[in-house]
Protein backbone atom coordinates (compact mmCIF):
# COMPACT_ATOMS: atom_id res chain seq x y z
CA UNK A 1 0.00 0.00 0.00
CA UNK A 2 1.17 3.57 -0.60
CA UNK A 3 0.06 6.61 0.41
CA UNK A 4 0.45 10.04 0.05
CA UNK A 5 0.01 11.98 3.27
CA UNK A 6 -0.82 15.97 2.89
CA UNK A 7 -1.52 18.44 5.74
CA UNK A 8 -4.24 20.68 4.60
CA UNK A 9 -6.16 23.34 5.89
CA UNK A 10 -9.36 22.16 3.47
CA UNK A 11 -9.88 19.67 0.89
CA UNK A 12 -12.66 18.88 -1.19
CA UNK A 13 -13.75 16.20 -3.86
CA UNK A 14 -15.98 16.69 -6.63
CA UNK A 15 -17.39 14.12 -9.66
CA UNK A 16 -19.29 15.35 -12.44
CA UNK A 17 -18.49 18.67 -11.33
CA UNK A 18 -20.62 17.86 -8.32
CA UNK A 19 -19.34 18.45 -4.77
CA UNK A 20 -18.89 14.91 -2.99
CA UNK A 21 -17.44 15.86 -0.17
CA UNK A 22 -15.06 18.26 1.72
CA UNK A 23 -13.32 19.04 5.04
CA UNK A 24 -11.49 21.60 7.08
CA UNK A 25 -7.95 21.00 9.18
CA UNK A 26 -7.03 17.74 8.21
CA UNK A 27 -5.21 15.09 6.46
CA UNK A 28 -5.28 14.09 2.85
CA UNK A 29 -4.61 10.67 1.95
CA UNK A 30 -4.38 9.49 -1.56
CA UNK A 31 -4.00 5.80 -1.29
CA UNK A 32 -2.96 3.00 -3.77
CA UNK A 33 -3.31 -0.35 -3.27
CA UNK A 34 -1.06 -3.33 -5.02
CA UNK A 35 -1.72 -7.05 -5.78
CA UNK A 36 0.11 -8.38 -3.17
CA UNK A 37 -1.17 -6.32 -0.12
CA UNK A 38 -2.94 -7.59 2.50
CA UNK A 39 -5.24 -6.46 5.30
CA UNK A 40 -2.77 -8.18 8.09
CA UNK A 41 -1.30 -4.26 9.20
CA UNK A 42 -3.92 -1.73 8.46
CA UNK A 43 -4.61 -1.49 12.20
CA UNK A 44 -0.92 -0.16 12.50
CA UNK A 45 -0.91 1.44 9.61
CA UNK A 46 -4.73 3.31 10.55
CA UNK A 47 -2.86 4.25 13.87
CA UNK A 48 0.06 5.56 12.58
CA UNK A 49 -1.92 8.16 10.27
CA UNK A 50 -3.85 9.40 13.46
CA UNK A 51 -1.04 9.62 15.50
CA UNK A 52 1.62 11.07 13.36
CA UNK A 53 2.55 14.63 15.14
CA UNK A 54 2.51 16.73 12.04
CA UNK A 55 0.98 19.77 13.15
CA UNK A 56 2.64 22.52 14.59
CA UNK A 57 2.10 23.26 18.77
CA UNK A 58 2.53 26.54 19.78
CA UNK A 59 6.21 26.69 19.31
CA UNK A 60 5.97 25.86 15.63
CA UNK A 61 7.42 22.25 15.88
CA UNK A 62 5.36 19.34 14.71
CA UNK A 63 4.35 17.95 17.60
CA UNK A 64 0.54 17.54 17.20
CA UNK A 65 -1.14 14.92 15.60
CA UNK A 66 -4.65 14.93 14.11
CA UNK A 67 -6.20 13.70 17.17
CA UNK A 68 -4.91 16.93 19.32
CA UNK A 69 -5.91 18.96 16.96
CA UNK A 70 -9.26 17.29 16.22
CA UNK A 71 -8.63 16.85 12.27
CA UNK A 72 -10.47 15.48 10.17
CA UNK A 73 -9.41 12.72 6.81
CA UNK A 74 -10.09 12.65 3.36
CA UNK A 75 -8.88 9.39 2.14
CA UNK A 76 -9.27 8.98 -2.05
CA UNK A 77 -8.84 5.99 -3.81
CA UNK A 78 -5.60 6.01 -6.43
CA UNK A 79 -4.53 3.53 -8.45
CA UNK A 80 -1.68 5.68 -9.91
CA UNK A 81 0.20 5.75 -6.97
CA UNK A 82 1.57 2.24 -8.24
CA UNK A 83 2.21 3.63 -12.14
CA UNK A 84 5.73 2.35 -13.11
CA UNK A 85 7.31 4.81 -15.28
CA UNK A 86 11.04 3.19 -16.08
CA UNK A 87 10.10 2.13 -18.94
CA UNK A 88 8.82 3.64 -22.07
CA UNK A 89 6.55 7.00 -21.70
CA UNK A 90 3.31 5.30 -21.08
CA UNK A 91 2.99 4.09 -17.20
CA UNK A 92 2.45 0.77 -16.42
CA UNK A 93 -0.12 -0.51 -13.74
CA UNK A 94 0.71 -3.87 -13.58
CA UNK A 95 1.69 -3.79 -10.03
CA UNK A 96 -1.65 -2.10 -8.68
CA UNK A 97 -4.46 -4.03 -7.51
CA UNK A 98 -7.51 -3.98 -9.77
CA UNK A 99 -10.62 -3.00 -8.32
CA UNK A 100 -11.92 -5.87 -7.01
CA UNK A 101 -8.75 -6.16 -5.20
CA UNK A 102 -8.55 -3.11 -3.86
CA UNK A 103 -11.84 -2.15 -2.87
CA UNK A 104 -12.12 -4.59 0.30
CA UNK A 105 -8.62 -2.93 1.43
CA UNK A 106 -9.31 0.36 0.82
CA UNK A 107 -12.93 0.42 2.89
CA UNK A 108 -10.80 -2.16 5.57
CA UNK A 109 -8.21 0.52 5.69
CA UNK A 110 -11.05 3.25 6.41
CA UNK A 111 -12.76 0.99 8.52
CA UNK A 112 -9.56 0.66 10.70
CA UNK A 113 -9.10 4.46 10.40
CA UNK A 114 -12.93 5.10 12.33
CA UNK A 115 -11.79 2.57 14.83
CA UNK A 116 -8.75 4.63 15.65
CA UNK A 117 -11.54 7.72 16.35
CA UNK A 118 -10.87 9.69 13.22
CA UNK A 119 -13.93 10.80 11.28
CA UNK A 120 -13.37 10.07 7.78
CA UNK A 121 -14.65 11.31 4.81
CA UNK A 122 -13.69 9.71 1.32
CA UNK A 123 -14.42 10.11 -2.78
CA UNK A 124 -15.80 7.80 -4.85
CA UNK A 125 -13.81 4.71 -5.06
CA UNK A 126 -12.88 4.40 -9.14
CA UNK A 127 -14.93 7.66 -9.80
CA UNK A 128 -12.99 10.05 -11.88
CA UNK A 129 -12.60 12.92 -9.11
CA UNK A 130 -11.28 16.58 -8.75
CA UNK A 131 -9.31 16.56 -5.64
CA UNK A 132 -9.24 20.39 -4.79
CA UNK A 133 -6.67 20.55 -1.67
CA UNK A 134 -5.14 23.80 0.31
CA UNK A 135 -1.86 22.02 1.84
CA UNK A 136 -0.91 23.41 4.96
CA UNK A 137 3.05 24.26 5.03
CA UNK A 138 3.33 22.49 2.55
CA UNK A 139 3.52 19.29 4.45
CA UNK A 140 3.38 16.11 2.18
CA UNK A 141 4.40 12.62 3.88
CA UNK A 142 4.72 9.35 1.70
CA UNK A 143 3.69 6.21 3.64
CA UNK A 144 4.63 2.53 2.16
CA UNK A 145 3.32 -0.36 3.46
CA UNK A 146 5.84 -3.03 2.29
CA UNK A 147 3.64 -6.44 1.27
CA UNK A 148 4.08 -9.91 3.81
CA UNK A 149 6.45 -12.32 1.93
Amino acid sequence: MRIVLQRVSRAMVRVEQRKITSIDKGIVLLIGIGKADEALDLPRLAQKVVELRIFEDQAGKMNRSLRDVEGEILAVSQFTLYGDTKKGRRPSFSKAASPQEAKPLFDAFISALKTKGAPVKTGVFGAKMEVELVNDGPVTFILELAPHA
